[in-house]
Formats: C-alpha cells, sequence, structure tokens
C-alpha cells in the first residue's frame, strides 16, 4: 500500500476514534462512567425494577459495544504503526482498498472474512 493512501487511512481511523470518545463522553454526560449512569436510574423510585433493569442493560450493551468498537479501531492504528495494515490476517494477501474504504478497521480479505462468518 503507497504512503499516501496509508496515511489517509490513518487520519480516518484516528478521527473515528475521536468521534467516538466524544460520543461516549457526551452520552456518558461528560467523565461519568456508564456504571455510574445506570446506578442513578436505581435512585428514580417512581420508575417500575423492569424499566430501571432495562435502562441499565442498554447503558451496559451500548458500552461494551462502544469498548469493543475502541479496542478494533485501536488495533488498526497499531497495524499501520507495525507496517501490517491492509494484510489479510488469516491468509496473508493485501485487503483490497475498496475494503478497507468501507471498513478501515478490517483485519481480513472479504473471503477470510466471509469464512469466519460463516464458522460463527
Amino acid at each position: 500500500m503507497d504512503k499516501q493512501l496509508l496515511n489517509a487511512f490513518e487520519t480516518r481511523l484516528l478521527d473515528e476514534r475521536k468521534q467516538l470518545l466524544a460520543r461516549i463522553s457526551a452520552q456518558r454526560g461528560g467523565q461519568v462512567s456508564r456504571a455510574d449512569v445506570a446506578a442513578a436510574h436505581f435512585s428514580h423510585s417512581e420508575e417500575s425494577h423492569a424499566q430501571t433493569m432495562s435502562e441499565r442493560d442498554n447503558e451496559f450493551a451500548m458500552n461494551e459495544h462502544e469498548t469493543a468498537e475502541l479496542a478494533q479501531l485501536d488495533a488498526a492504528l497499531a497495524r499501520i504503526r507495525s507496517g501490517e495494515y491492509g494484510t489479510c490476517t488469516d491468509c496473508g494477501v493485501e485487503i483490497r482498498a475498496e475494503r478497507l474504504q468501507a471498513a478501515p478497521q478490517a483485519l481480513r480479505c472479504i473471503d477470510c472474512q466471509t469464512r469466519a462468518e460463516q464458522h460463527t
């Protein structure tokens, strides 16, 4: 992969990471953790127990999803630094630029990703 294209992917990954961190911060109300937000739901006695539990479960699910997304972005940035970015982790072929445009954090080429999804 040429240096200019690699720099473009790095910039995009860094922008996506920054946006994700901003969204996480905004949803948490700043520096408050999701656990604190979920705990705050318990302090509202006018809400039903089921509603409180549902809101808490949603908070934790969102946190897990965002944590996984952040880890994928960080792993892609680490692959850029190590010189492995754009190489399929399963078969070692170069991942097509079109695939990386669609999913810059992609670990696998289309064929290997398809096989991986069929086995899960």
